[in-house]
């Protein structure tokens, strides 16, 4: 145990550092890492109080709020930021545990929030491209072709898609019923494309004798008359984004991104969309507002005379 006022700083980081090689067995990058960490806090503490860092035990909380706040000045990315923090908590958890601080005044920072990134979709023309892909005049190019229709045209994930059994398609309403996360269900409504390529998908494969029949077998199989897999459903996509040379970095989810962004670039209110997607909290949907924001703003900036 240390007196709270006798240990140094540079001396507790430097048994710090001991502890996470002997005790916790870290790797000697990772030891690097809090060096460099803590070293850092050092020296701001000690330019802070004029030549000599305090020792651990008379760190404040405000201390470390302007340190934290010097280093987003300095441009420092969130995710350094965060690590810089997450070593300072460790340290001065271990300072409690040996007896060199009281309390741990780290532990009250909050981590940066990371920025969301806008997911990615394809535009409308892109989507027809797409959707244009698979052969209509061969059983699995149907399939495929249906797969794709349904995922954009009900912004559904791909677990909901494979999920699909035939009991939970209603044509004559013009919806499906699907199963979300958190075992959730929502009525989903599909247009009149991807109720034609599912009608064209289901009579083609009633055709073969080993299909499994019935109102609960899926609607979407493998070749071998298997519910199809999440996985298999990424890579057929996969092959036909090489097909049609779009973007690769597109995923199953990009079509259920590029639904949300098409229908609020088209006046659909984002009460509606939430409910469309199956999100519990709206604050899920909004991020396909600043999608459709940063378009409007892109056309903005390209047609209006005085926007540069």
């Amino acid at each position: 145990m240390g007196d709270l006022e006798s240990v140094s700083l540079q001396r507790a980081i430097e048994r710090f550092l001991q502890y996470l090689r002997v005790e916790r067995n870290a790797s000697e990058l990772t030891v690097k890492s809090y060096r460099e960490d803590l070293s850092a806090l050092a020296g701001y503490l000690a330019e802070a109080r004029g030549g000599t860092a305090p020792p651990p035990g008379a760190i404040s909380v405000l201390e470390l709020r302007g340190y934290v706040a010097a280093l987003h000045e300095a441009g420092y990315a969130k995710t350094t930021v965060a690590r810089r923090l997450a070593s300072m908590r460790s340290f001065f958890r271990f300072g409690q545990r040996e007896g060199w601080v009281k309390n741990n005044p780290a532990r009250p920072l909050r981590n940066p929030r990371k920025p969301r990134k806008l997911p990615h979709f394809l535009s409308t023309d892109e989507i027809g491209r797409l959707l244009e892909a698979p052969p209509a005049d061969q059983p699995l190019g149907l399939r495929d072709r249906a797969i794709l229709e349904t995922m954009y045209s009900a912004g559904l994930r791909v677990s909901e898609l494979v999920g699909l059994n035939q009991s939970d398609l209603d044509f004559a309403a013009g919806v499906v019923r699907v199963r979300g996360k958190g075992r959730r269900e929502r009525l989903a409504p599909i247009g009149s494309y991807a109720a034609r390529a599912l009608k064209r998908w289901l009579a083609v494969r009633r055709l073969s004798p080993r299909e499994p029949q019935g109102p609960e077998s899926p609607v979407f199989l493998n070749k071998f008359g298997r519910r199809l897999s999440t996985r298999s459903v990424g890579r057929m996509l996969e092959k036909y984004l090489r097909q049609t040379g779009l973007d690769g970095r597109t995923t199953p989810h990009s079509l259920r991104h590029s639904f949300a962004t098409h229908l609020l670039d088209r006046g659909a209110d984002i009460r509606s969309v939430q409910e469309l997607l199956g999100h519990r909290s709206l604050v899920t949907t909004q991020i396909y507002t600043h999608v459709s924001t940063a378009g409007l703003r892109a056309a903005y900036e390209k047609a209006h005379p005085r926007a540069h």
